[in-house]
């Protein structure tokens, strides 16, 4: 991969990703896209940044990156919170960015993806998107809309004959992160974005962190019965803090 862009990049995972690429002597160029500016600090020679508004209707902004090999959506965001208190356009701005942007984005670079020559293409999903999520019904209901849409276009490609393909990268939460508004930490994230670098160049179509220890088991409890699932996703999180319940006034 010589260049890449990262959409979403900005911090988090894709901040992450673009600094462990920028290390490599045989990267020649980063190009990072985000709503938010990159902060000085993680600003270098190697790396481009642009401001853009995945919610935009006129994505030709996206023709200047023509020259890249590789492409990493990682543009993303979801809050904790009971679906009867998610106005109207936050259920908008959700799908916007976190499904329809990644399919326009690959749909704009489909040409080169579906193509004979190595391109590489990965989309930050998540584990949300596997399963029922109580207090993410929305995020999770957008990250599952992602995980069919790229199933169904690796078939396609499989079937055009390109060896390249879609990586859908789905963890359940990553410390170091500033997803959920926390605070970018790349000391953390680092050995992750590595591991995602390593699943993009060998075009693999999933790679699911933890899946051993964690999410294999899980996802067998979810098949079995999605419901008692559902209920003990719904008390995990209460328990953990990381949500109140305020009752329903009538």
């Amino acid at each position: 991969m010589k260049r890449i862009l990262i959409v979403g990049g900005a911090n988090g995972i894709g901040l992450s990703i673009a600094t462990e690429m920028a290390k490599r002597h045989t990267c020649e160029k980063i190009y990072i896209v985000d709503k938010a500016p990159l902060v000085e600090e993680y600003k270098q020679k190697k790396i481009e940044s642009y401001e853009f508004d995945l919610t935009e209707l006129d994505y030709t902004f996206f023709d200047r990156f023509d020259d890249i090999d590789a492409l990493m959506i990682t543009a993303g965001f979801g809050n904790l919170s009971l679906f009867r208190d998610i106005d109207e356009q936050q259920i908008i701005a959700s799908f916007n960015v976190n499904a329809i942007a990644a399919l326009r984005l690959i749909k704009h670079f489909y040409s080169k993806i579906e193509n004979k020559k190595d391109f590489y293409c990965g989309v930050m999903v998540s584990i949300a998107g596997f399963m029922s999520s109580p207090f993410f019904s929305v995020y999770a209901a957008t990250k599952a809309a992602l995980k069919i849409f790229i199933e169904s276009v690796n078939v396609e490609l499989k079937k055009a004959g390109t060896t390249n393909r879609i990586l859908n990268v789905s963890p359940g939460s990553l410390k170091g992160t500033s997803f959920n508004h926390g605070k970018t930490d790349l000391t953390v994230t680092a050995p992750m974005a590595q591991t995602i670098i390593q699943h993009l160049e060998n075009k693999d179509d999933l790679f699911i962190p933890q899946y051993e220890e964690i999410f294999k088991h899980v996802l067998e409890r979810y098949h079995q019965d999605f419901r008692a699932e559902g209920i003990h996703s719904y008390e995990y999180k209460l328990k953990s803090g990381r949500v109140n319940v305020i009752p329903k006034q009538n």
